[in-house]
């Protein structure tokens, strides 16, 4: 059974963000903390497409499959992913320290049904599967199919390319099951599929490195669910290691046009044990 209300753990520049700018940053996947993990998932498939061949004696097949994988890999940053993050969980520990600031930070609670009506062609709310072997995946046989079928096994064949954009696309919603605890879904961009993409992307400066996202509307989406921002947010829970005082936080909103959330305030009760 789908969970009715999905958790997005964050900082309070992020919250101020999501709340004061009306404002959703879908951030290249690339950039997060798993990034190594859409890159997983594509050699993955890739080399199961390439052994299946191979195992069932069409090497020459399976040779020129090799050759064109080589050459999507080669677009690796052209096919990015854009996706904000949620958990299935309710003040949980380890989403605390992930994604929260150490438990400094802040975790929003949204109703699922409103984040759903928000998605269309472009945007999608994706289940995170967790898994460490593609050999069982569909699109493997959906590769292999299509090979055995064509002699065009190149990037000019439009329905290899199409499946070729499918394994960008899911990459998106894997991760190693050693994360499955997080038990997580993700709102996705597909940018690179989409003519004429509407949201223009910005850039965040760190000192670090510059990092790429895109800005959605929340007011827009919210209109296109039929929904406000105060009914989309359940609850806004104050991390179990934030100094952030309730009165402040509410008057805050109150100030940024959300009196509704106000009353949504509430204290982390869980007991996250302090680093040494």
């Amino acid at each position: 059974m789908k969970p009715q209300i999905l958790y997005h753990y964050t900082d309070y520049t992020s919250l101020n963000g999501i709340l004061g700018s009306r404002e959703l940053r879908v951030n290249n996947v690339l950039n997060m903390n798993d990034a190594a993990e859409m890159e997983l998932f594509t050699d993955g498939i890739f080399e199961a497409v390439v052994k299946r061949l191979r195992t069932e004696g069409h090497e020459e097949k399976a040779e020129q499959m090799a050759v064109l994988f080589a050459e999507e890999k080669s677009k690796y940053y052209d096919y990015s992913v854009y996706a904000a993050c949620f958990s299935a969980y309710r003040d949980d520990a380890s989403q605390w320290e992930r994604y929260a600031y150490d438990g400094k930070g802040v975790c929003l609670g949204v109703r699922r049904d409103l984040l759903e009506k928000m998605t269309d062609g472009v945007l999608t709310l994706q289940q995170v599967f967790y898994r460490d072997d593609m050999e069982a995946h569909p699109l493997v046989s959906e590769f292999c199919t299509l090979a055995l079928a064509t002699d065009d096994l190149t990037q000019d064949n439009p329905d290899m390319e199409e499946t070729v954009i499918k394994v960008w696309r899911n990459s998106a919603s894997f991760k190693h099951p050693s994360f499955s605890s997080e038990h997580e879904v993700r709102l996705v961009i597909f940018p690179f599929a989409v003519e004429d993409f509407a949201v223009k992307a910005r850039y965040h400066v760190a000192r670090e490195r510059i990092k790429k996202y895109y800005p959605l509307n929340l007011d827009i989406l919210c209109t296109r669910a039929g929904t406000t921002l105060e009914e989309l947010v359940t609850e806004i829970i104050i991390g179990p290691e934030s100094t952030q005082s309730p009165p402040i936080l509410k008057d805050y909103l109150k100030d940024i046009g959300l009196p509704g959330l106000a009353d949504k305030v509430v204290r982390s009760d869980c007991p996250l044990r302090k680093r040494i």
